[in-house]
C-alpha cells in the first residue's frame, strides 16, 4: 500500500505520450482537428464577453466593497466563482484544442481556522486571481480571433486551417500560462504552513496530558505519601511506635512504589528509553509485549532513521497496538516495518472484528493529522468483519550525530 511518487511512475501504454500533444501539420482539407479549432475560435468571443463582464463587475465590485465589511466576503465568493470559470475554460481546451492541463488541486479549507482562515486562504489563491487575468486579457484576442475566423469562412476558407492553426496555438499558450496549475510551490508552502499549525496543536496537547496524568496520578500520590509520613512521625515523636505506625509507614512504602511505577509509565509515555537505547526494533517488541493480543513484529531496517521518525513510528504503532486491546477483539496481530527507497513503511495488521476508521475516533484522526504534519501517508482498510490493515508512510531522514546514539 505505499503510495507511489507520480514522478516514477512508469509510462502508461494507453496514455498518449507528451509528443502527441502536438496537433498533425495544417491540411487544406477540413479535418475533424480543424473543425474543432474553428469552434473554440469562434467560441472565444460569446465566453470572452462572459468572463470579462464577471470580472468587470463582480469581481470590481466586490473589490471596491473592501471598504466595508462585506466586501471581503464577496470578494472571496467572487474569486471561488472565478475558479470555476477556470475549470470550464481548461475542459474546453481539453475537448477542441487537445491541451492537456492538469486541474490545480483544490483549496484545503477543511484546514483553515474558521471563517476568517477560509476567507483568507480563498482571497490569496493566485489560481483565480489568474483566471481573472486570463478573462481580462483575453478580450482583444477573443474579438480579433472571432472576426478574422467568421471572415476567412466566406472569403479566406482555403487558408483558414493554417490560420486556425496558428491562432489556436496562442489560445494554447494562454491556456498552458494561465490556467496551468503553476503554483504549486505557493501551495505546498500553504500545506506546511498549516501542517505546522497542526504539530504546535498536537505538541500542546501532549503537554496537557502530562500535566494532567502528573496531577492526577503521581502528585496526587506524593501527597499522600507526605500527609502519610507526617503523620507517622507526630506518632514517633509522641511515642507510640506501635504497629498502627507501621502501618502507615508500610502504605508510605506502597505509595512511593505506585508513584515510582507512574512515573516510569509517564516517562515512557514521553520518550521510551529502549527506543533512544536499542532503536525501533526492541521498543516495538516492548510495546507489543504488553498488547493483550499475541502480535509479531517484524523489523527490517538496514539503519536507524533520524529521532524525530524513528518516534513518531513508535508512537503510531503504540496507539494502533492499544486500539487493537481494546477496541479489536482480536485473536492475533502483526507489526512490520521496513524501508522503502526514501520512505520509512508501517504495516499492522489484525484479524478482529474491523470497521476501523478515522473518522469516528479522535485517535486514529490525531494519527493521520500527525504522519501529513510531517509529509507522511496514513491509510485505514478495515471492512465490517475485518480483518483490518493500517499503513503508515513516513520520509526516511537518515540518523545524525545530533540524535544521540545510533
Amino acid at each position: 500500500m505505499t503510495a507511489t511518487d507520480p514522478a516514477r511512475r512508469p509510462a502508461d501504454p494507453g496514455r498518449p505520450s507528451a509528443d502527441d500533444d502536438r496537433p498533425p501539420p495544417a491540411r487544406l482539407a477540413y479535418d475533424a482537428r480543424t473543425w474543432k479549432e474553428i469552434a473554440h475560435l469562434l467560441a472565444n468571443l460569446p465566453l470572452t464577453l462572459i468572463g470579462f463582464v464577471y470580472v468587470m463587475t463582480v469581481l470590481l465590485v466586490s473589490g471596491t466593497l473592501t471598504i466595508t465589511v462585506i466586501g471581503f466576503p464577496l470578494l472571496a465568493l467572487a474569486l471561488m466563482g472565478a475558479r470555476l470559470m477556470g475549470r470550464f475554460e481548461r475542459a474546453r481546451a481539453r475537448a477542441l484544442l487537445g491541451v492537456r492541463v492538469e486541474e490545480p488541486s483544490r483549496l484545503p479549507l477543511h484546514r483553515a481556522d474558521g471563517f476568517f482562515g477560509r476567507m483568507w486562504m480563498v482571497l490569496k489563491d493566485s489560481v483565480a486571481w489568474r483566471t481573472a487575468l486570463y478573462d481580462l486579457v483575453r478580450l482583444p484576442w477573443g474579438i480579433v480571433t472571432f472576426t478574422v475566423t467568421l471572415t476567412s469562412l466566406f472569403v479566406l476558407w482555403p487558408v483558414l486551417p493554417f490560420l486556425a492553426r496558428g491562432m489556436s496555438n496562442v489560445d494554447r499558450a494562454l491556456v498552458r500560462g494561465l490556467l496551468s496549475p503553476s503554483d504549486e510551490l505557493e501551495r505546498r508552502i500553504a500545506e506546511l504552513e498549516s501542517d505546522r499549525g497542526v504539530v504546535v496543536d498536537t505538541a500542546a496537547a501532549d503537554l496537557r496530558r502530562i500535566e494532567r496524568d502528573l496531577h492526577d496520578g503521581a502528585q496526587a500520590r506524593l501527597v499522600n505519601l507526605a500527609m502519610g509520613l507526617g503523620l507517622a512521625k507526630e506518632k514517633l515523636l509522641e511515642g507510640q511506635a506501635d504497629e498502627h505506625v507501621a502501618a502507615m509507614v508500610d502504605e508510605a512504602h506502597g505509595e512511593v512504589k505506585l508513584a515510582l511505577q507512574e512515573l516510569r509509565d509517564l516517562a515512557r509515555g514521553i520518550h521510551p528509553a529502549v527506543l533512544t537505547d536499542r532503536g525501533l526494533d526492541a521498543a516495538l517488541s516492548s510495546v507489543a509485549s504488553r498488547c493483550t493480543v499475541p502480535v509479531k513484529v517484524t523489523a527490517e531496517l538496514p539503519s536507524r532513521p533520524a529521532a524525530a521518525i524513528e518516534g513518531i513510528a513508535y508512537f503510531t504503532v503504540s496507539e494502533l497496538l492499544q486500539n487493537i486491546s481494546k477496541h479489536s477483539g482480536a485473536r492475533s496481530a502483526t507489526v512490520e516495518v521496513w524501508r522503502s527507497d526514501d520512505r520509512l513503511l508501517i504495516q499492522v495488521w489484525d484479524d478482529g472484528r474491523g470497521g476501523a476508521s478515522p473518522d469516528r475516533g479522535s485517535g486514529m484522526r490525531g494519527l493521520a493529522e500527525r504522519l501529513d504534519a510531517v509529509d507522511g501517508l496514513f491509510v485505514v482498510d478495515s471492512p465490517p468483519g475485518g480483518p483490518t490493515t493500517v499503513t503508515a508512510e513516513l520520509p526516511w531522514r537518515d540518523r545524525t550525530d545530533g540524535d544521540g546514539r545510533s
